[in-house]
């Protein structure tokens, strides 16, 4: 077990507005940066998350660390992945002056998280993140898929992204990334975080999302590209019944029907009445009924 960090290694308002300044950096909306400037918030955060004395934490977008040096408290390791030239630059140097005793067990990727697919040392086991707004779940599902060793993820996003990722089958807000995302994993809802945490605030409020990975894949001799193919058909068009939003997709109104029916799904179904179980089905009959022999 590591020893508890000194309450003065985490970074408070006063330090990540100093550190920003001699680092020149001022955060940017393109890159949806919102650094968070409270030692309790990234406290909680870590103890949302379960993160273990064995855990191998793999961060995207760590910022200035006020997130990094909390897990670091904890974890055996934590991997941070950052695109950001300046910001990636100097982490390592904030973690080794606040944190000495830990930092051989920090590690940084200076890379887009959208492109990484391989990380040093062990495979993480859990990911922790203050995910950018404009990227969050482009992000959040790229690592799911690249990395499967990750058990459990706690993600800070919008909060309005947090309710689409843990909305349930009938939800007004249950699309695509619902559906994606409940492909790996069983997602919920952990928490709010109000904006006075970050500098600068947001105009948005933002929500803690938990995804733990399924002990067991979802039943399918479909793969994902041919699951998520599906999911992108039915949401594209989302008023319009099964039937004609996956014309596209199957190649005709009747083949999309074929494919519903043989799968035990009403033509005049919608999109957002079907777990990611049923598109799977879905999915596996489309190759189904097109490999039958014409009559």
């Amino acid at each position: 077990m590591s020893s508890p960090i000194p309450p003065d290694a985490l970074l408070g308002p006063a330090d990540v507005r100093e550190l920003a300044a001699a680092l020149g950096v001022r955060p940017t909306k393109q890159r949806g940066q919102n650094f968070v400037i409270d030692a309790n918030t990234v406290r909680r955060i870590v103890r949302t998350a379960g993160v273990r004395p064995d855990d191998v934490v793999v961060e995207v977008g760590p910022g200035l660390g006020s997130l990094t040096l909390a897990l670091l408290e904890i974890a055996d390791r934590v991997t941070a992945v950052e695109i950001d030239d300046v910001l990636a630059g100097a982490l390592s140097a904030t973690v080794a002056a606040r944190l000495p005793e830990r930092a051989e067990r920090f590690a940084l990727v200076h890379a887009d998280a959208l492109a990484v697919r391989g990380l040093p040392g062990p495979e993480p086991t859990a990911l922790v993140a203050n995910l950018p707004y404009n990227v969050a779940v482009p992000v959040l599902l790229h690592m799911l898929e690249a990395f499967p060793t990750i058990e459990r993820t706690l993600v800070m996003v919008q909060s309005e992204v947090a309710d689409r990722l843990a909305a349930r089958p009938g939800s007004r807000v249950y699309g695509v990334p619902s559906v994606k995302a409940n492909w790996y994993a069983e997602v919920r809802r952990a928490g709010a975080i109000g904006r006075s945490v970050f500098w600068p605030a947001p105009n948005v409020d933002s929500g803690l999302v938990s995804l733990v990975r399924r002990a067991e894949p979802i039943r399918t001799s479909a793969t994902r590209r041919e699951v998520f193919a599906v999911v992108d058909a039915a949401f594209a068009q989302r008023r319009k019944t099964l039937r004609a939003a996956l014309a596209g997709w199957a190649g005709s109104a009747a083949a999309a029907e074929a494919a519903l029916v043989a799968a035990g799904v009403s033509p005049r179904a919608r999109g957002e009445s079907l777990t990611v179980e049923e598109f799977a089905r879905v999915a596996e009959c489309r190759r189904a009924v097109s490999e039958e022999p014409a009559p």
